[in-house]
C-alpha cells in the first residue's frame, strides 16, 4: 500500500535543539514531496509559528496541510481552515477563573496566532510563545474581550516543578470538559474536548481518503501519543520521553543526528517498490 502521508511534530522532532532543520531532513522531505506524499506538520503551535519552516521545506499551496494548536485546527498551509474546534468565551472565562483561583499563570491563542493573557505579571512562557509567533501579547481580562472571542488553545504555564504539582489537580477538575495534555515541561495545554493531534490526523487522513496504514507519524512527547495510536507506523525520536517511546513502533535516532531521514529511508523510501 505504501506511505502517503508523513506527520511531523515540530519541537524536538522536526526541529533540532537549536530550532533548525537538518539538511538530511530537508532532503528527505523534498524526496517525499516529489513522490506525491503529503508532508504535514502536526504541532501545538499556531500557523504563524509554523510558516517559516513550511517555507524552508517548500511545503506550499492549498493542497498541502498543517494541523495546529494540538489538533484544534486543520488548515491548508495558506491558512484556509478545514476544521476548527475552538474554546468559547464562556469556557475561556472558566479557565481564567480557575487559573486565578489556583495560582497558575496562563495565556491563550486565538485562531489568528494572537497571544492573550489576563496576568498583569506576564509569564516568561507567554513572552516566549509570542516571540516564536512574531506576535505581541494582549493583556486583557475576559470582560475586555469581544463577546464572540474564541480561543484555539489555552495553556497553563509555569516552571516544571510547579506544573508537576498542579497537573493532576487540573486534569481531575477539568478533563470532563476539555482535552488536556502536557506539552513538554512548561506547558499544560487545554483545548476543546474534540481536539487532539490524533483526532486531527485521523480527520485529515479521512479528508484525503487515506487509511491509517498509509500514515507515518513522528514525535517525541506525550502530546504526540494520540498520533501514535492512530498512525499505522509510529516513530519516536531517541530524545523522546519514555511514555512516547512506549507507544511507538520504532525508535529512531535523535533530532540532532538524522533520526528523521533514517526512519524515512527505512519505512518510506526503501519500502517503496520501484516503478
Amino acid at each position: 500500500m505504501g506511505i502517503k502521508l508523513i506527520a511531523f511534530d515540530m519541537d524536538n522532532t522536526l526541529l533540532t535543539s537549536s530550532q533548525t532543520i537538518l539538511d538530511s531532513t530537508k532532503k528527505a522531505v523534498t524526496k517525499a514531496l516529489d513522490m506525491g506524499i503529503k508532508v504535514v506538520i502536526c504541532t501545538g503551535r499556531p500557523l504563524a509559528g509554523v510558516t517559516p519552516f513550511l517555507d524552508e521545506l517548500g511545503i506550499k499551496g492549498d493542497d498541502q496541510y498543517v494541523i495546529t494548536y494540538n489538533g484544534a485546527i486543520i488548515e491548508t498551509v495558506s491558512g484556509k481552515p478545514l476544521v476548527k474546534h475552538l474554546i468559547t468565551k464562556d469556557k475561556y472565562r472558566q479557565l481564567v477563573r480557575y487559573g486565578d483561583e489556583n495560582d497558575i499563570q496562563y495565556y491563550a491563542l486565538d485562531d489568528n496566532s494572537n497571544v492573550y493573557t489576563g496576568n498583569h505579571d506576564v509569564s516568561r512562557v507567554a513572552v516566549l510563545q509570542a516571540w516564536e509567533n512574531g506576535a505581541g501579547i494582549f493583556v486583557r481580562t475576559p470582560d475586555e474581550l469581544p463577546e464572540d472571542f474564541q480561543a484555539a488553545k489555552f495553556d497553563y504555564v509555569g516552571e516544571e516543578d510547579k506544573l508537576d504539582q498542579k497537573e493532576p489537580m487540573v486534569s481531575d477538575d477539568l478533563s470532563n470538559k476539555f482535552s488536556i495534555i502536557r506539552e513538554g515541561t512548561i506547558f499544560l495545554a487545554v483545548m476543546n474536548s474534540n481536539a487532539s493531534k490524533g483526532v486531527g490526523l485521523k480527520s485529515l487522513a479521512s479528508h484525503l481518503n487515506l487509511s491509517a496504514d498509509e500514515v507515518i507519524a513522528f514525535g517525541d512527547e506525550r502530546n504526540d501519543v494520540s498520533m501514535f495510536k492512530y498512525a499505522g507506523t509510529a516513530v519516536c525520536m531517541e530524545n523522546g520521553t519514555d511514555e512516547a517511546k512506549s507507544e511507538a513502533d520504532y525508535i529512531t535516532g535523535d533530532h540532532d543526528h538524522g533520526g528523521i531521514a533514517q526512519a524515512l529511508d527505512k519505512f518510506v523510501f526503501d519500502a517503496t517498490p520501484e516503478n
